[in-house]
């Protein structure tokens, strides 16, 4: 509980600093996660790192959260999206109210799954983001201007995270390689290497071929990371249509 002669701020920041003192980079996604849920009014959160459009899902609070990100990314439309496109918070306080049609598909799916609003703030800096701090609610509304400071200083202990990565660049590649990452990099690279063979199949460019594999995943009820991986092993195929 926050002493009541306590600035709200300084409470916040000091819970923040408790709920991730001691941890590695690799383990502070999921404890601000929790942390978020306990200082917030919302239901649960996640984190996704973002790469030429297709988020890659890294931590979240509990299976809901991390269902959302998937459909997202399944998708390839929803506030967390957005927001990393943009480089700026995006706040859809009535997912079945005056924000469904902002994202009409994962709208009716968030709803579905018992959430109403989402609030996503983009990690990184001016010149580039490098992720995204998604917090889910199961009621209708906006959150105070307190509470978007709160959620701030969250989205920056997370950058710090993020950026304290290693980058492998000492050996000429850019990609992340600590070893809490390295499943999700197996799988982001599954993506792509589906698109690739999307594309010799279907004779499209990149984008068509992204798109066809983020369809054929949602028409079957798979996730974007499934279909790829059935691609990849050929257990799926995509037929040109003539």
């Amino acid at each position: 509980m926050r002493p009541r002669d306590e600035p709200e701020p300084a409470w916040a920041a000091d819970a923040i600093a408790h709920g991730v003192r001691g941890a590695d980079p690799g383990e502070i996604p999921r404890r601000v996660c929790r942390v978020a849920v306990r200082l917030l009014p919302v239901t649960c959160a996640g984190v996704s790192l973002c790469s030429d459009g297709m988020p890659v899902p890294l931590s979240a609070s509990d299976p809901r959260a991390a269902y959302l990100m998937e459909i997202q990314a399944t998708l390839g439309e929803g506030p967390c999206l957005h927001a990393a496109r943009i480089g700026a918070p995006v706040i859809a306080a009535d997912l079945a109210g005056r924000d469904a049609d902002r994202w009409p598909v994962f709208a009716q799916q968030a709803t579905a799954a018992g959430v109403r609003a989402v609030y996503a703030l983009p990690l990184g800096d001016d010149s580039e983001c490098v992720g995204t701090l998604d917090l889910y609610r199961d009621s209708p509304g906006g959150l105070s201007a307190r509470e978007l400071h709160t959620a701030y200083l969250m989205a920056g202990v997370m950058t710090v995270a993020l950026m304290a990565l290693p980058t492998g660049e000492e050996n000429g590649s850019r990609r992340a390689d600590g070893p809490w990452l390295s499943e999700l990099a197996t799988e982001h690279d599954e993506v792509y290497q589906a698109v690739g063979m999307i594309m010799a199949q279907l004779g499209v460019g990149s984008d068509e071929a992204l798109a066809r594999l983020r369809g054929h995943a949602f028409a079957h009820g798979r996730t974007v990371l499934d279909m790829a991986h059935d691609v990849v092993t050929h257990r799926e195929r995509f037929e040109r249509d003539y």
